[in-house]
């Protein structure tokens, strides 16, 4: 069992996680208000897990629907957010063709195996508009990573780490147009210590 202590870590972390990816949006209002211009255009949030970007977007006017593979996390984002729809789903086959108007992807591509990326991001590109906005932030660097323990709770979890070229390649391949690059550090005392990335392109 999971003891209490645990679990209140682990809140305070992902409070603090949460906290710095809504900081990150807020680097990116010009295309949040975009995506809000998009009438009758949903906003997918892909592998948003608890459902903090898409309440995020949805309170600045966006279309918003939050997938994720996980059905716990799905029934987290529904208790918090009741007014958002979401839907538990794979972020790797996308079945609609030019209904978005935007995807969000904040960290959920660490989880895609690099084989699996074109296909993936080709189905991104078929799903949105003509001059939707993808916007997908990710990890750095050049070796992988495998965690057998996550705040102290065992675990069994890949991340992969990419540089801002290798996606942009991938994007582009895919039909997408690369806007902006931007690359940080981490947030001190809140992020783990890796450089993030971030890629705003257009359909």
């Amino acid at each position: 069992n999971i003891s209490e202590e645990t679990m209140q870590k682990v809140d305070t972390e992902v409070r603090r996680i949460i906290a710095s990816q809504l900081h990150d949006l807020d680097q990116f209002r010009q295309e949040v208000a975009a995506l809000a211009e998009f009438e009758h255009f949903d906003v997918y949030d892909l592998g948003g897990g608890p459902g903090h970007v898409a309440a995020y977007l949805h309170d600045r006017g966006a279309e918003v629907v939050g997938i994720d593979l996980s059905p716990e996390m799905i029934a987290q984002a529904r208790a918090h957010f009741p007014e958002i729809r979401f839907e538990t789903g794979s972020m790797t086959e996308l079945r609609e063709t030019g209904s978005l108007g935007g995807i969000v992807a904040f960290y959920s591509i660490i989880h895609i195996e690099r084989e699996q990326q074109p296909a993936m991001f080709a189905s991104w590109h078929e799903a949105l508009r003509p001059g939707g906005y993808l916007l997908v932030a990710f990890h750095l660097g050049e070796q992988d990573r495998h965690l057998d323990a996550l705040w102290d709770i065992p675990v069994e979890l890949d991340f992969l780490f990419f540089t801002v070229d290798e996606i942009a390649d991938r994007l582009t391949a895919a039909g997408f147009t690369v806007l902006e690059r931007h690359e940080r550090d981490p947030y001190p005392g809140i992020e783990a210590e890796t450089r993030r990335g971030y890629l705003l392109a257009q359909a």
